[in-house]
């Protein structure tokens, strides 16, 4: 059996799993939780959200955040993956209908 980790959205108070292996865009959708998105590649940064707690490794190189943005917390979904429980704040993410 594969490790996995919850990921809460802290605005809505939705929690789901997130595996060993797959992004946290990829284990929200899995989940019924739409959260923005738009390359997948880490580019674009219209998934860009904040981490309030936890721990995420990218599957990327070079994720488009700035330092500062990493230190300030921010991270990228569609290339992160969780690697503790994660709480970010995501207010754009919804459920699929």
């Amino acid at each position: 059996m594969s490790r996995s980790v919850q990921v809460t959205l802290a605005g809505q108070n939705w929690v789901f799993e997130a595996r060993a292996g797959e992004t946290i865009l990829e284990a929200a959708e899995w989940s019924g939780v739409i959260l923005p998105s738009s390359c997948r590649t880490g580019a674009c940064r219209t998934c860009m959200c904040k981490s309030t707690r936890g721990k995420v490794r990218y599957h990327v190189e070079w994720p488009g955040l700035s330092k500062e943005e990493k230190r300030d917390g921010y991270i990228l979904p569609c290339v992160a993956e969780a690697e503790t429980d994660l709480t970010l704040e995501i207010p754009a993410a919804r459920l699929q209908p």
